[in-house]
């Protein structure tokens, strides 16, 4: 009992007599800053990279090729397959992994000789401005997530003009069918972009469908620790 009195003294002398920390204005921001970058999740940590190299070229021949591409072939193929008796779905994931050797190929062949294109001014361009990067694959993927409606296949609205069609034996043009379809996907975007602050920015909101694609991509370009 008197031990522990003695320690309790002892823990209140030495409270008294430290100094109250400092506090470091330009320190304290940069840690909260980067508190907000940081999820609260774990599986998020685990999977997405919070560093960034501005210096990695982004709108490239390259990103711009494929990801149109897989986009519309992902599209068609999706589209063409739903109607089966068992659907079948091509993911994002299947263009996720057959760019990545593409993507380096291109980088291999592709020439590097600058031009300039008229009503750019002195801006040069390049169809190979360097090594296959990160940040082509991950536009590249997300053009592909457009094309299988992210995970789902073929647009919604198609089953709509499928209606009118098969079941009411109506018409409809190409240019409304057109409209309506993608009327139908980009309202999504919309609201996407609306409550970007609220659903996308904050680093505590988390999609769980979106790490298998953060898991392949952390794969694909993690250095091997083995030196390997």
């Amino acid at each position: 009992m008197g031990t522990n009195g003695d320690d309790l003294i002892e823990l209140q002398q030495a409270a008294s007599s430290a100094k109250p920390r400092q506090l470091d204005t330009d320190k304290d921001v940069v840690d909260d800053e980067d508190d907000d970058d940081v999820s609260p999740i774990e599986q998020v940590r685990l999977t997405v990279l919070t560093t960034d190299d501005p210096t990695l070229p982004v709108w490239t021949f390259r990103m711009w090729t494929l990801g149109l591409l897989s986009c519309c072939l992902l599209s068609f193929l999706n589209q063409f397959f739903s109607y089966r008796t068992e659907p079948l779905v091509i993911t994002q994931l299947t263009v996720q992994v057959a760019v990545l050797p593409i993507g380096r190929f291109m980088a291999a062949v592709l020439p590097t000789a600058q031009f300039r294109i008229p009503g750019f001014g002195s801006r040069l361009f390049s169809l190979n401005p360097g090594p296959f990067n990160i940040k082509e694959h991950v536009l590249i993927s997300i053009f592909a997530n457009a094309g299988s409606a992210f995970g789902n296949g073929n647009a919604y609205a198609v089953g709509i003009v499928d209606i009118i069609k098969a079941f009411y034996y109506r018409k409809i043009s190409f240019l409304a069918g057109w409209l309506l379809i993608i009327t139908t996907q980009v309202l999504g975007y919309g609201w996407a972009g609306l409550m970007k602050k609220y659903v996308v920015q904050p680093a505590h909101m988390w999609w769980p469908g979106t790490l298998v694609q953060g898991v392949d991509q952390l794969m694909d370009w993690q250095p091997d620790k083995s030196g390997k």
